[in-house]
C-alpha cells in the first residue's frame, strides 16, 4: 500500500512517517522543504516537494495512491488547513483515490462540551480562535467530499512515545478528559485507520 503524506514534516506528521515506514508501508512525503527529511533514510519513503495551495502540485503526487493522510498546520495563523484540504479534496477526486484520514481538532462539533473553561473561552476562544475557525472550514469540506474519510479529533500535542492508552470514540459527555495526547499516539491510531473501516465516514475523538 501507497500512502500520501501532507503535512509530512510537521509535529505530527513527522511521526506518521516515520511510523508508517516501521510498518513496511510505501510512504509520499508531500513538503516545500525537503531538506527537513534528509534524517529519513528508507528506501521505501519518496520526498515529493510541492505547496499544498497549488492545486496542480497537489493533483501530481497523487499518483498511485492508495491513501491519503493530512496533518497539515499553520500555527495560529489559520489560513493553511482549510485552504490546503480543499485542493488536496479535489487532487483526490480527480484521481480517484479515496480513502483520506485527517487530524482536526478535539472541540468541534459536538466534542465541544468535552472542553473545560480554559480551552473554550482562552485557547479557541481567543488565542487560537483562528486556528480554530480553520479547522471548522477544514471539517466542512471533508464531510461535504464524498470521500472515504475518517477525521480524527484529538486532544493537546504533547511529545512522549506511542501508549495505546488513550481514548477513543467518547461522547460528548465524558469529563475525565486530560484533554492532551501525544504525537505518536495520533499517528499510530491514523495508521490503524488503514486496516479498519470501524472510523470509515465519521469523525473521532481521541483524548488521555
Amino acid at each position: 500500500m501507497q500512502i500520501l503524506i501532507f503535512g509530512a514534516t510537521g509535529s505530527l506528521g513527522s511521526h506518521i512517517v516515520e511510523q508508517a515506514l516501521e510498518k513496511g508501508y510505501s510512504v509520499k512525503a508531500f513538503t516545500r522543504n525537503p531538506e527537513k527529511l534528509k534524517d529519513f533514510e528508507n528506501p521505501y519513503l519518496s520526498i515529493v516537494q510541492g505547496d499544498v495551495n497549488n492545486l496542480s502540485e497537489a493533483e501530481n503526487a497523487m499518483k498511485d495512491v492508495d491513501a491519503v493522510f493530512c496533518a497539515l498546520g499553520d500555527g495560529a495563523k489559520g489560513k493553511v488547513r482549510s485552504a490546503g484540504t480543499r485542493n488536496i479534496i479535489k487532487a483526490m477526486r480527480k484521481s480517484g483515490v479515496k480513502r483520506l484520514i485527517c487530524q482536526t481538532t478535539l472541540g468541534l462539533g459536538d466534542s465541544w462540551n468535552n472542553l473545560n473553561f480554559f480551552w473554550k473561552y482562552v485557547m479557541f476562544g481567543f488565542l487560537l480562535k483562528k486556528a480554530f475557525q480553520d479547522h471548522q472550514l477544514q471539517e466542512k469540506y471533508i464531510l461535504e467530499s464524498g470521500l472515504d474519510y475518517t477525521i480524527v479529533r484529538p486532544g493537546a500535542f504533547t511529545n512522549g512515545a506511542i501508549t495505546r492508552s488513550f481514548q477513543t470514540d467518547f461522547d460528548a459527555h465524558a469529563k475525565n478528559l486530560t484533554l492532551k495526547i501525544s504525537r505518536a499516539d495520533i499517528a499510530f491510531f491514523m495508521l490503524e485507520q488503514l486496516t479498519s473501516e470501524k472510523f470509515v465516514g465519521k469523525v473521532v475523538a481521541i483524548s488521555n
